[in-house]
């Protein structure tokens, strides 16, 4: 069936190996593996062309593959066809240091990104903790532990050069950092999960590092009050760099994983980005906020090998977790809603894992208002799996009822298709509408983000 697509990339560039089309079945998400028919390796915008032409004159559906790191589902081919790998496109473009814009392809991670820019004192600000590829990361519209200073992928993409289902080749933006001219297909682009269209050329925008850079650690007595301090610290208008709530079982489990010592207790982790003077002046004023509510174990670190040791510890907390057990996976919810209204949605959180008897935490970007649960269960036990399901329902339907979304962060993918109804109502409609439209044989990554209506 494929020999036609194998004629027109090279037998180098298409794989049908057991390895390949395994590897490619699957991301780091509780959903179950579907193996592909092929797997591809484009180079070049030339081959992604090819590819679509082909797939779309035979109805083949067409699934993205970054990094494989995501939480959602949003690589598995559910509908089986070809997965497109971008491991081979994983160049930069263009870099202007000048102008703080850099253009990559879709295969570059985060990691590589910032190993090239940091010599010329810039960074990428989008840290979701896992080296993802940038394409995965746009396509999800990921974000993280910097959100609350420096926003989404959504704040940083520029441009996007977008391969159409009918081949067309668009750009979403261009290279100025604001415009008022036509509809924003940056933001229309920027999360739908490769159910529009296939990016080859991402342009960023980036950010100057900071000459100063200062880590902090407090706790406190009840998640409830970690909350209240994060809104009075946002109340007080400073402008944090990161600030992370991670509950006591989680603490926990850091000190067991990363060998630290911290306080077992529901904590605050904070950054602050500035001058010299500017961090520990910003500094200070937090102290004295987490101090008023409370909390009497403020600890700062500016030693940077430190820093990263602290953030380490709060980005392999999956890990944490995992690491007396390692046959288990860890799922969980991934909501974000109105600062006023996270204490309360947090706590109701724990209070189901407590109920339901499965070892899990509690984490999140306090700061806008998204956190996450961590749940483990063991991929071969379907109640467990079931159990995972049922809180997750709870949490997002409490959120929803509160003004929140089913999403902060992770993506819709497969797992957050039946909240879309809920939470958009009538606007769905024409989400539909715009897919069937830009897509009317539904081949690209189908069965994701929306209902199968399209079908």
């Amino acid at each position: 069936m494929y020999q036609q697509l194998v004629d027109i990339l090279g037998q180098e560039k298409v794989s049908q190996s057991e390895t390949q089309i395994y590897h490619h079945s699957k991301d780091e998400s509780y959903h179950s593996p579907v193996e592909p028919d092929i797997v591809v390796f484009p180079s070049c915008k030339e081959d992604i062309v090819e590819i679509i032409r082909y797939a779309d004159t035979n109805s083949i559906p067409i699934v993205p593959f970054g990094a494989g790191s995501g939480l959602e589902g949003q690589a598995i081919p559910i509908k089986k066809g070809i997965s497109i790998s971008f491991q081979n496109m994983n160049k930069v473009i263009s870099f202007s240091p000048e102008d703080m814009i850099v253009t990559v392809q879709p295969g570059v991670t985060r990691l590589q990104l910032n190993d090239m820019i940091n010599r010329h004192g810039l960074f990428f600000s989008v840290d979701p903790g896992a080296d993802a590829s940038i394409g995965g990361m746009v396509a999800t519209n990921a974000s993280g532990t910097s959100a609350v200073r420096y926003g989404t992928m959504r704040d940083q993409v520029l441009d996007l050069e977008v391969i159409l289902p009918n081949g067309k080749i668009i750009h979403t933006g261009s290279l100025a950092k604001k415009s008022s001219s036509g509809y924003h297909l940056n933001g229309l682009f920027v999360g739908s999960e490769g159910t529009l269209g296939i990016f080859t050329e991402i342009t960023l925008k980036l950010h100057g590092i900071p000459e100063a850079i200062l880590a902090a650690r407090c706790s406190f007595s009840t998640v409830d009050d970690c909350i209240q301090a994060a809104h009075s610290i946002l109340l007080a208008g400073i402008p944090i760099a990161r600030m992370e709530l991670v509950d006591h079982i989680s603490i926990q489990k850091v000190n067991e994983y990363s060998q630290t010592s911290y306080p077992v207790a529901p904590s605050l982790f904070f950054e602050f980005h500035g001058s010299q003077l500017g961090v520990q002046e910003e500094a200070s004023i937090v102290e004295g906020i987490v101090s008023d509510l409370g909390s009497e174990d403020w600890v700062t670190e500016t030693n940077s090998k430190k820093r990263a040791l602290l953030w380490k510890a709060r980005h392999e907390l999956a890990y944490a977790f995992r690491h007396q057990n390692p046959n288990l996976k860890a799922g969980g919810a991934d909501v974000c809603v109105p600062i006023s209204k996270l204490a309360e949605v947090v706590v109701f959180a724990r209070s189901l894992i407590d109920q339901s008897g499965m070892e899990g935490g509690v984490l999140g970007h306090v700061g806008d208002g998204n956190f996450h649960t961590i749940l483990l269960y063991d991929q071969n036990k379907p109640k467990q799996i079931k159990e995972i399901e049922n809180i997750n329902d709870q949490i997002v339907n409490l959120s929803l009822s509160l003004g929140g979304t089913c999403t902060g962060e992770h993506g819709v993918g497969l797992g957050k298709i039946k909240y879309q109804q809920k939470e958009h109502g009538d606007a769905l409609e024409l989400m539909l509408s715009i897919k069937k439209m830009i897509d009317p044989r539904n081949i690209m990554n189908p069965g994701k983000v929306l209902p199968h209506k399209i079908d």
